[in-house]
């Protein structure tokens, strides 16, 4: 009897000290030590430092015109629009990608932007999509606020302009 009791009592403490644990390590991950409301506050993030995008996905347009000049008058504007949307701080990434069996082009991921009607306008505006050359899908996507901090960074380490 003696012995149950001593095995029930050490069983309790170790539950205890477990469930104490379990409370630490619950505790750390509720309460961020390296948070930075500056940061926070500047990124536009939610408490968990989060928030919502718009993110593009550039694909092959319809207009199969083999115009030479169509065609390099038209991306030469994507390239200038790019530009200007990042100016404006409307685009946080843009980028082309590697062949694939969709027909995908390259991304955009939206900054600034309060609708999907808002993103398609600047969309409109790029001499690519407006000439066929390049179409579009347009996702939300719920990412991490402090994604605009590589802009400031991107700009340092590139050595001839594409």
């Amino acid at each position: 009897m003696k012995a149950k009791s001593v095995l029930t009592l050490t069983l309790l403490m170790i539950t205890s000290w477990v469930l104490g644990q379990s409370n630490t390590e619950r505790d750390t991950l509720v309460s961020n030590p390296n948070y930075d409301r500056i940061l926070a506050e500047k990124s536009g993030g939610d408490e968990y430092g989060m928030k919502s995008y718009f993110f593009v996905i550039l694909k092959t347009g319809n207009n199969t015109s083999a115009d030479k000049e169509l065609i390099s008058d038209s991306f030469r504007g994507h390239l200038a629009n790019i530009n200007r949307m990042v100016e404006q701080g409307k685009l946080i990434v843009a980028g082309p990608l590697g062949k694939n069996e969709n027909n995908y082009r390259g991304i955009f991921i939206f900054n600034n932007i309060k609708s999907t009607e808002e993103a398609k306008e600047l969309l409109k505006r790029d001499p690519a999509i407006k000439n066929g050359l390049l179409d579009y899908e347009i996702f939300t996507w719920y990412g991490s606020a402090a994604l605009s901090e590589y802009l400031p960074f991107s700009d340092k380490i590139w050595k001839s302009k594409p």
